[in-house]
């Protein structure tokens, strides 16, 4: 089959497979899996060489881990340390040991059990990151603790392919002391972070210089595919060395623009990475020993999701979050497809056990989307706080005229200067965290959807007289805002707007009260600034409230327009040079004043 026939096997198996499984809630992963198993040896057999197609679907975790180290500054990372280090090479350790003991138990020699126990510890850094990414929990807590636990396992690769030689019966040990393998793997980190402070950018200087979007890219795979190659060669994960190569150029100026470009071929690649994972399953052993294969991963999966349960019960110190973890780097890694073929080439274990492990590690990271949908469904809204599960938490125990919906930064200092001056009010927010904070400061606080039409009755609104939307989300902000204007227009409403366009559409909606919660401040700070630069403390305020009120009457003029960034573009450009006229007249007239 030709290069052009393969891709359109792969691309037509995306296209039916990928939609498929979302639109079941199952994710994108599951879909790539099952539309590798169907195009692969063990399925239809339209595609036969799955080895080096894997070789080339390996640039996906590259790039994914590249772009990843892009989003972390190195003073973030290194206030990972303790995921990394701590609970990293706890995971490894424990589980490492607890399935080598099984392995034991089983009847396997001493060397293969220790490879089957830590090859197995080792989770899919492509797997998990993507599952994180695609429901945006990587920042999350037990998102970072995963994070940081696989990166560890990435670091882990080392010992053990140094460990290979020595456990093995038959194979030609290595030539070089186990010490000096890691000392030249240090020495080619070194190397990677020195190339990265000083060589890389400025040849992306270079480059940039000749305004060639095509050799921006160019460079860009050049650097991620280099510093993977070299750090490979060293025997070190190709993931870890990209991965090291976007840390170092987060702080760049070319950081949004590698992004940018880098994405569409990590999207596609990590497509076929998953593909071609599916692709490797052997279906046949599957359907010859069903049970022992069944038996084996469930095995993997529950014991690996009860240390990194007890992780992160410790750590976490929350039921909920601690199965987050659990499930989502509950799975076998890809690097164990090498790990075992090594161990295969170094007589530590015979090939029928690789095999048997390489489709218990691919149908362990099937499990996981489905572990995952599964999860979201039924487990997580039973392990969240009480108050997370009611519908809505409202009872005032009278009829107050001011209801505030969103309680957080916005929403306190208006409710403080209410109790000031003793106007009751009605208090509402989604999170039961900041429920919770508030009622230790002795405010009351009731839990809800302030978009919901019960609990707006519920809270009374029919008899309030006003009400102030200050909630910090933009699109619950926005279906709140619409359900009080349909069902209460009597009510007065006070609107936070957290940037220039939620403030065009709650304008759009009619509200006319609307308030930039960053606006008053900085233009405050930037009086300050003048003052600061020599001008009078009336000469600052003047040109503060000239500004205020010139802003004030674009942002009407202008939101009419907020869906065209054309008009918006010449508008503001517009408004720019009325406002420098503006002051260059108020300084005319202080100047004749002063003559």
């Amino acid at each position: 089959m030709s290069f052009l026939q393969q891709a359109l096997v792969f691309l037509a198996a995306a296209v039916v497979a990928v939609p498929l499984s979302r639109k079941l809630g199952l994710g994108s992963v599951l879909g790539y899996l099952a539309a590798g198993a169907a195009i692969g040896p063990w399925g239809l057999k339209l595609i036969g060489d799955v080895e080096h197609i894997f070789h080339v679907a390996e640039l996906g975790v590259v790039l994914l881990l590249f772009i990843i180290g892009l989003e972390l500054e190195p003073s973030r990372l290194w206030a990972l340390r303790r995921s990394v280090f701590g609970l990293g090479g706890m995971q490894v350790l424990l589980t490492g040991l607890l399935l080598a003991g099984v392995g034991l138990l089983c009847g396997l020699p001493p060397g293969a059990a220790i490879v089957t126990g830590f090859g197995l510890s080792l989770s899919s850094t492509a797997f998990a990151l993507q599952l994180l990414a695609e429901r945006n929990q990587l920042t999350s807590p037990y998102g970072q603790m995963a994070f940081g636990i696989l990166l560890f396992q990435d670091l882990a690769v080392v010992p053990l392919l140094a460990l290979l030689p020595l456990l093995g019966k038959g194979g030609a040990p290595s030539p070089e002391p186990v010490w000096l393998l890691l000392l030249e793997d240090v020495g080619v980190l070194v190397a990677v972070v020195l190339a990265g402070r000083y060589l890389v950018r400025p040849v992306f200087r270079a480059v940039a210089a000749t305004h060639s979007q095509e050799l921006f890219t160019a460079t860009a795979l050049l650097v991620v595919v280099g510093t993977a190659s070299l750090v490979n060669a060293v025997g070190l994960s190709m993931a870890l060395g990209a991965f090291l190569a976007g840390v170092l150029l987060a702080d760049s100026e070319y950081r949004h623009e590698l992004e940018a470009d880098l994405e569409p071929f990590k999207g596609l690649l990590m497509g076929l990475f998953f593909i071609t994972v599916g692709m490797s399953v052997n279906l046949s052993l599957i359907l010859q020993k069903p049970l022992l294969v069944l038996g084996l991963v469930l095995g993997l999966v529950a014991l690996k999701g009860a240390v990194l349960y007890g992780l992160g019960r410790v750590v976490l110190r929350q039921r909920a979050a601690a199965v987050d973890l659990a499930v989502v780097i509950s799975q076998g890694g890809e690097f164990a497809f090498v790990l075992f073929s090594l161990a295969t080439g170094q007589h530590v274990m015979d090939r029928a056990l690789s095999e048997l492990l390489v489709v218990v590690v691919g149908l362990s990271m099937a499990t996981t989307p489905v572990l995952y949908a599964l999860h979201e469904r039924w487990v997580r809204p039973r392990l969240q706080p009480v108050a997370a599960r009611r519908e809505y938490d409202v009872a005032p125990t009278e009829d107050n005229p001011v209801i505030i919906a969103g309680f957080g930064r916005v929403g306190q200092i208006v409710g403080r200067l209410l109790r000031a001056k003793r106007i009751g009010f009605t208090a509402i927010d989604a999170s039961p965290e900041q429920i919770d904070f508030m009622k230790r400061f002795g405010s009351q606080v009731f839990y809800g959807d302030a978009s919901r039409l019960d609990l707006l009755r519920a809270a009374r609104a029919d008899k309030a007289k006003v009400f102030v939307l200050a909630i910090d989300d933009i699109e619950a902000s926005l279906r709140t805002a619409r359900a009080v204007k349909e069902h209460f227009p009597h009510l007065v409403l006070f609107a936070r707007a957290r940037n220039r366009v939620h403030a065009y559409r709650l304008l759009d909606m009619g509200i006319d009260r609307v308030m930039r919660e960053t606006f008053l401040d900085s233009l405050e700070m930037g009086a300050g600034v003048l003052q600061e630069l020599g001008l009078t403390y009336s000469e600052s305020r003047r040109a503060q409230e000239r500004m205020q009120e010139h802003d004030e009457r674009m942002l009407r003029e202008t939101a009419r327009f907020y869906r065209d960034e054309k008009k918006l573009v010449e508008l503001a450009d517009k408004a720019r040079r009325e406002l420098e006229s503006l002051f260059e007249k108020d300084e005319a007239e202080q100047s004749d004043r002063a003559s």
